[in-house]
């Protein structure tokens, strides 16, 4: 059933949830609309209080404020729908930027969507596009894939499920994580181009800009610090799966190589047939019983 969100000049019963941006760095990209939002609500849901708290402080605005984040998001979330259905009008905040991108707001709107309660963007400051407009890759296309799993296996797997994504990528990653992601990368995607963005917004912001390979050497004489936004050029412009000739990297495999290949990138048997048989558009079944006789 196709929803429709009424405009702003028609009345609801419902409040609105207003999901505002804030600064990721600097309190001067902070709006007029998002600071007279904040003002005129009657509650604002923030994932860390002590950090928006000062944000408050700091442009004077009293609203009461409460906690919704991941790990209260079930029980806070439904005593907010409750007072955005009785009429009450709520803004929601993450610690920086955009809220529910990558972040638990997400399932609050979803919730809020099936209500029939109006959701409005108070739209600011993004890192990860910030930082994709000042790396100096493509920008026509690009997909943004939030934090990559912590543990080698996921990781591997889903670097394969992102190696032909013709676009741009955009991500977040730890300092502690950094190296080990890209060390991931370059084994299974080549040494592509990247930018290293940190503290965008913010006195010592930096954009360390390379290959992979040259990034990763660049890390060994400056420690990481602070968390990352990665932008990599995706397949398309250059690590793509077809050769000179126009044909796919595993043309001249045999199949028991093509789903070896896969195991040696980290997947397991199973995942590595079924990558197999998407490749060469084949039923699963029918790759495992040829690998398996």
């Amino acid at each position: 059933m196709v929803r429709i969100q009424k405009s702003f000049k028609e009345q609801t019963e419902h409040g609105i949830l207003y999901l505002v941006a804030t600064p990721i760095g600097n309190l001067e990209d902070m709006t007029f609309r998002a600071i007279r939002t904040l003002k005129e609500v009657q509650l604002i849901a923030a994932e860390d209080t002590r950090q928006t708290r000062k944000l408050l402080t700091h442009f004077e605005i009293s609203t009461r404020l409460v906690s919704y984040h991941e790990h209260n998001k079930q029980a806070s979330g439904s005593e907010l729908i409750r007072l955005l259905i009785e009429g009450q009008s709520i803004a929601l905040v993450s610690d920086a930027g955009l809220p529910a991108v990558s972040d638990p707001g997400a399932d609050l709107v979803k919730d809020a969507v099936e209500q029939g309660i109006k959701v409005v963007p108070i739209p600011g400051a993004n890192a990860a596009l910030s930082a994709l407009i000042i790396s100096g890759l493509p920008t026509d296309q690009f997909m943004f894939t939030g934090f990559p799993p912590r543990d080698k296996k996921p990781l591997a797997e889903w670097l394969t499920r992102l190696q032909r994504q013709e676009g741009t990528l955009m991500m977040y990653e730890s300092p502690h994580r950094l190296k080990k992601t890209l060390d991931a990368m370059l084994e299974h995607w080549g040494d592509r181009r990247i930018a290293m963005v940190r503290e965008l917004t913010k006195r010592h912001e930096e954009a360390a800009r390379g290959t992979i390979s040259e990034c990763i050497a660049f890390l060994e004489e400056n420690p990481p610090l602070g968390e990352y936004c990665l932008i990599i050029e995706g397949a398309a412009a250059g690590t793509g799966d077809a050769g000179d000739n126009g044909e796919t990297w595993w043309t001249s495999l045999e199949l028991e190589q093509h789903v070896t290949h896969y195991e040696n990138e980290g997947l397991d048997r199973k995942e590595a047939i079924k990558k197999a048989a998407q490749d060469r558009g084949l039923p699963k079944r029918e790759v495992y019983n040829a690998v398996n006789r």
